[in-house]
Formats: C-alpha cells, sequence, structure tokens
C-alpha cells in the first residue's frame, strides 16, 4: 500500500466504519436477533 497521511487515514476509517455500519444494518434486517450471533460466529470462524 502507498504511503499516506494523517487526513488520508483518517478519512478511509471513516468510510470505511459508515460502511460497517451500513452492512450490520442488512445483516440485521435480514436475521433479526439472530444478527450479532451470525457476527460473532463469523468473526470466530475468521480468526
Amino acid at each position: 500500500m502507498k504511503s499516506r497521511n494523517g487526513m488520508e487515514l483518517a478519512q478511509l476509517i471513516i468510510l470505511i466504519d459508515l460502511f460497517r455500519d451500513e452492512l450490520y444494518e442488512e445483516l440485521l434486517k435480514e436475521h433479526g436477533k439472530h444478527a450479532l450471533e451470525l457476527l460473532r460466529t463469523a468473526q470466530n470462524e475468521t480468526y
């Protein structure tokens, strides 16, 4: 990855965080009360 300055990195983090929120909302809509359980299972299987 090319070198980025602090402001670029901060902006990227904000964009990623907003995208994460959108994805989580979609997960909640599709899986309701099971969304968090699915997320934790996926996280545990990834790491």
